[in-house]
C-alpha cells in the first residue's frame, strides 16, 4: 500500500516568525496569480490543484510539496473545500486528495468542515480505496466527531452497495452504528440513508429486503417511501412506480410534492407527457404547489414528446407561478428546442442565459455540443469549443469523453490533442475513456510519440491505463523501435499497480493489473 508520509518532520519548517509567515502568504498569493503555460490567469485554488495533479506519484511524497507551496494562513475553509472539489471533478488520484486533506487537518488554523471531509471521502470511495476511507472515518471519529454526518454515511454506503456485496453493505451500516457514530441512536434518518444506498444503485430487490427486514425497528416515514419510489423510477418501470405509489397510499402515507415529482419524471422519461400533465393538474387540485424542478421536468418531457410549443408555454408560465427560471429550466427548454432541430433558438437561449447572469453549466454545454454534433458538424462544434475555452470552462467527464470521441472519429486529432492539453493545463486528469480514444486514433495514424506522451501524463498523475490501451501502445512502440519509451511506461505502470486498489471498471479509471 501507498506509504503515507508523516508530517511531524515538517512541523519545524512551519514554525516561522509572524513577519516571515506574512511574507510567505503574500508570496503564495502573488505566485498563484502568475500565468502557467498558456493560462492567462490562474487562481490559488487552480494552481494548487494543478500542482497536486502534476505531482509525480508514487515516486515522490506529496507532503513536502504541499509544505513548500501552501502556508498555514492560506488554508482557509473555503480554500480547502474548493481544492478538494476541483480534485474530485478532475478525477484526481484519491490518495493525493487524502494527503491534502490530512495536511489541512494538521496545519490549517480553521476548524475542518464537513464538506471537506465528505469530498475527500467521496474521492476515496469513487476510486474504491475503501481501506483508506475507513481509516479516514475512524480518524475523524477520534479527532473531529462533529464532522460525521448523514451525508458522509450515505457516501460510503452507496459506494459499498455499488462495488461490494449486499452483506458487506449491511455490515458497513452496523459498523457505522456501533463503532463510528458512537452515542448516536440510529433511527428513521439513518434507515433512509441505508435504503438510499441500494436505491441509487437500482438494487431494488436488496432495498425491498432491507425494508422488510428493518421497518419494524425503524419507523418509516414519507421520505422513506419516496426513496423507494425514486429507486423504482430509476429502474425505468413506470408500472412498478405506480404500483408502489398505491401501496404507499394504502399504508397511510400522504404523497407530497417530492412524490409527485418522482411520478411525473417517470412518465416524462418514458414519453408519456400527457400523464405528466395530468399529475400536475392533480397536484394543483390538491393545493400541492409545483416547484420549479417539477415544471423543469415537464419542460423536458415536452421536449421528449417533440412538443416545443408546450415546452415554451411551461417555461413562460414560471413567473406566473411565482417561480424564477433557473439554469435547469433553461437547459430543459434548450434540450426541447434541439430535439426539434432548432439550433438557432437554442443558441439564442444560451445568449439569454448569459445576459441574465444565469451562466452556463456542464449540462448547458453538453446539450449544445450534442445538438451541434448531430445537426451542424465540426464547424458548429469548433465554434462552441473555442468559446468554451475562452470562458475557461472545463467540461465534466461525460462531455469531455463525448468531444474526444467526436474529434477522433472525425479525424480531427488537432482538436483531440488540444482538448487533452487544455484539460491537463487546467489541472485535470482526463478520464481513461478519453485516453483510450485518443491513443487509439494516434496509433492508427502512426503518431506513436504523441500517444506515448499522453499516456505518460496519465500515469504521472497516478491514474492507470486500461490493459487494452497499454497493449496497443506496446505494439506500436515496438514497431516504431521505441524500446526505451516502452520500458518507461512499464516501470510506471508497475509502480502504480503496487499502490492502486484492485478494480475492474472504466468508471474509476483503474483497470485490472497490467503487467
Amino acid at each position: 500500500m501507498f506509504h503515507i508520509v508523516k508530517l511531524d518532520r515538517f512541523s519545524q519548517l512551519l514554525q516561522v516568525p509572524q513577519k516571515l509567515t506574512l511574507f510567505i502568504t503574500l508570496a503564495f498569493e502573488s505566485t498563484c496569480s502568475l500565468p502557467h503555460s498558456t493560462l492567462e490567469k490562474e487562481t490559488p485554488v487552480e494552481r494548487i490543484t494543478r500542482i497536486i495533479n502534476d505531482h509525480q506519484f508514487p515516486d515522490q511524497p506529496l507532503q513536502p510539496t504541499l509544505s513548500l507551496h501552501i502556508p498555514p494562513s492560506a488554508l482557509s475553509t473555503p480554500f480547502v473545500e474548493n481544492v478538494l472539489g476541483r480534485l474530485f471533478a478532475a478525477h484526481s488520484n484519491g490518495l493525493k486528495a487524502f494527503e491534502f486533506f490530512k495536511f489541512s487537518l494538521r496545519h490549517s488554523r480553521s476548524y475542518p468542515s464537513s464538506d471537506a471531509f465528505e469530498k475527500t471521502l467521496h474521492i476515496l470511495t469513487r476510486m474504491r480505496y475503501f481501506d483508506k476511507a475507513w481509516e479516514l472515518i475512524e480518524e475523524i471519529q477520534r479527532t473531529h466527531p462533529s464532522l460525521l454526518t448523514l451525508k458522509s454515511m450515505s457516501i460510503i454506503l452507496s459506494r459499498i452497495a455499488k462495488f461490494q456485496s449486499y452483506e458487506e453493505t449491511l455490515e458497513a451500516f452496523e459498523r457505522m452504528e456501533k463503532d463510528i457514530f458512537v452515542g448516536r441512536k440510529f433511527g428513521t434518518d439513518e434507515f433512509n440513508v441505508l435504503l438510499r444506498a441500494f436505491c441509487t444503485q437500482r438494487q431494488m430487490k436488496e432495498a425491498r429486503s432491507v425494508f422488510n427486514k428493518m421497518h419494524y425497528r425503524f419507523s418509516p416515514n414519507t421520505k422513506t417511501m419516496n426513496i423507494l419510489l425514486l429507486g423504482f423510477k430509476e429502474s425505468g418501470d413506470v408500472t412498478t412506480v405506480e404500483l408502489f405509489y398505491h401501496e404507499m397510499v394504502r399504508r397511510g402515507f400522504m404523497p407530497n410534492s417530492v412524490t409527485y415529482s418522482i411520478r411525473i419524471d417517470a412518465y416524462c422519461k418514458k414519453g408519456c407527457f400527457s400523464d405528466g400533465l395530468r399529475l400536475l393538474e392533480e397536484m394543483e387540485h390538491k393545493n400541492c404547489l409545483p416547484s420549479v424542478e417539477i415544471i423543469t421536468t415537464l419542460i423536458h418531457g415536452a421536449g421528449v414528446a417533440r412538443n416545443t410549443a408546450k415546452a415554451r408555454q411551461l417555461f413562460n408560465e414560471l413567473p406566473m407561478r411565482n417561480l424564477q427560471p433557473d439554469i435547469g429550466a433553461y437547459n430543459s427548454l434548450m434540450s426541447s428546442l434541439i430535439r426539434s432541430r432548432d439550433m438557432k433558438s437554442a443558441a439564442g437561449l444560451m445568449d439569454e442565459m448569459e445576459q441574465k447572469g444565469i451562466g452556463h453549466d456542464n449540462v448547458t454545454y453538453h446539450t449544445m455540443f450534442l445538438g451541434l454534433i448531430r445537426l451542424e458538424g465540426i464547424d458548429g462544434v469548433s465554434k462552441l469549443y473555442h468559446k468554451m475555452k475562452e470562458r475557461n470552462f472545463v467540461p465534466k467527464t461525460r462531455t469531455g469523453v463525448m468531444l474526444m470521441k467526436y474529434f477522433c472519429e472525425n479525424s480531427r486529432l488537432d482538436f483531440g490533442l488540444d482538448l487533452w492539453e487544455y484539460l491537463v493545463e487546467r489541472g485535470y486528469c482526463p478520464h481513461g475513456h478519453a485516453l483510450a480514444l485518443l491513443v487509439t486514433a494516434l496509433c492508427s495514424r502512426g503518431r506513436v510519440h504523441e500517444a506515448f506522451k499522453c499516456s505518460k501524463q496519465m500515469l504521472e498523475r497516478g491514474r492507470q491505463m486500461s490493459d487494452a490501451v497499454f497493449r496497443m501502445l506496446e505494439r506500436s512502440l515496438l514497431q516504431a523501435g521505441d524500446v526505451d519509451e516502452l520500458s518507461k511506461l512499464q516501470q510506471m505502470a508497475r509502480r502504480l499497480q503496487n499502490v492502486l486498489p484492485p478494480s475492474g471498471g472504466h468508471d474509476t479509471g483503474i483497470p485490472s493489473p497490467l503487467i
